[in-house]
């Protein structure tokens, strides 16, 4: 990450939520998935800080956030809390950026919160893909869960094959990009975290298909054309549930587009939030109030 971000906390009704800030001008909120955490964004945040004020994120219980073994991390509650982090915040509006598990967890934001102006949305976990769907539901019971707790402490040496998958061309991927992901994977509680979250699954993919026709911010889906994590296909179906929304896809590329291509990514996300920002006011208030 920049080092000429800010490091803050801002505590919810449950648990302090960790972010970095940085730049200036409309707010512009990253969020991560499962595995991941604001760590994913350094590739983006340089561009992105240019022209917002950048706050990006680690959920309770995930990326570089220590939290109880007891922790809900649902997309359900992730969200809630979301809702509050704004509230604090006191910003008069806000674009959004996830991916993956994260990207639901926007969907829920957007759908609650009307201060969401926008929504881009990377391979966001949707009702219409069942990629993985097996590991989940075996993982979340209790033998998949009690091999989960005795492997994941010792899961390192295949952390370089993982992260290989979720890139299109596992050429790409970059120096330091697998001890940045192992850093955090591997920090105490973490196994019970993740667990939580799949745990609540199916019962979050439920409440998304009531979610989703609930979204009125605009937004914008971005998959790469090799993504072995959420079904390409699911796109289309997503996009014509969602009331506002543009598909952009960028081939060769696997799950995780932002860092495997970062350049032809961050154009084509700065792009989208161009079109729709509104001059002078948002900006001007964002400054008043940081």
């Amino acid at each position: 990450m920049s080092k000429t971000g800010t490091e803050r906390p801002a505590s919810t009704a449950e648990e302090e939520i960790c972010f970095q800030q940085i730049g200036h001008g409309p707010p512009l909120l990253l969020l991560h998935g499962l595995l991941g955490g604001s760590f994913c964004w350094r590739f983006n945040l340089q561009a992105f800080s240019r022209r917002h004020t950048v706050f990006a994120l680690d959920f309770p219980g995930l990326g570089k956030h220590v939290a109880s073994r007891q922790l809900d991390c649902s997309m359900d509650a992730q969200a809630d809390r979301l809702v509050s982090l704004l509230e604090k915040l006191e910003l008069p509006s806000v674009d959004v950026i996830a991916p993956s598990w994260g990207g639901a967890i926007a969907i829920f934001l957007a759908a609650r919160s009307k201060l969401v102006r926008s929504l881009v949305l990377v391979a966001p976990v949707n009702p219409w893909s069942d990629f993985g769907s097996g590991r989940i539901q075996f993982l979340r019971g209790r033998v998949g869960g009690a091999m989960l707790h005795l492997m994941m402490p010792l899961s390192r040496p295949v952390h370089s094959i993982a992260m290989q998958r979720m890139y299109g061309d596992p050429l790409r991927v970059p120096e330091g990009t697998v001890e940045g992901y192992s850093s955090q994977i591997l920090l105490p509680g973490r196994t019970h975290n993740v667990l939580s979250s799949l745990r609540c699954w199916d019962k979050d993919i439920a409440a998304l298909r009531t979610a989703i026709p609930q979204v009125k911010a605009r937004s914008l889906l971005v998959w790469g054309t090799r993504d072995g994590a959420v079904d390409i296909r699911s796109a289309e179906f997503l996009k014509q549930a969602l009331q506002d929304c543009e598909l952009a896809v960028i081939e060769g590329a696997g799950h995780l587009p932002f860092e495997e291509t970062p350049e032809t990514f961050n154009k084509l996300v700065l792009e989208f939030l161009e079109r729709h920002v509104e001059e002078g006011s948002i900006e001007a208030t964002v400054k008043d109030r940081l």
